[in-house]
């Protein structure tokens, strides 16, 4: 029962990281989701989704990875490329409206589940 709280948590998660960047970025959840890189605006998106779990919601590079198909060495990258464009102030005002709104997002989307 564990295994399948902790599925389902992360599903919860990930629907609460992809909602928040597909509207910020203004792309499809489908093109988020593709194996292959995209366009630029899509790949960017998929950094910032990464970087998210890993930085806003503390996971490990290697549970991001899981959830988000990648390699843990594709979500070190982009978490690093996702740090350097913190530079520019809008970027990084956009960031952190997105790191206070995704964890909140994933914890009230997350349905209790009875383990007793």
């Amino acid at each position: 029962m564990q295994s399948t709280a902790v599925a389902l948590h992360a599903h919860f998660r990930r629907a609460a990281i992809e909602h928040a960047v597909t509207q910020v970025f203004g792309i499809a959840g489908d093109d988020l989701r593709r194996a292959t890189r995209g366009r630029a605006k899509v790949a960017l998106a998929r950094q910032v989704a990464m970087y998210l779990a890993h930085v806003g919601c503390g996971m490990s590079l290697t549970e991001t990875g899981r959830l988000f198909e990648r390699d843990r060495t594709t979500v070190a990258h982009a978490c690093g490329i996702i740090e350097d464009r913190r530079d520019d102030p809008l970027f990084d005002r956009a960031l952190d409206l997105l790191e206070w709104a995704v964890p909140a997002l994933a914890t009230r989307t997350v349905p209790t589940v009875a383990t007793g």
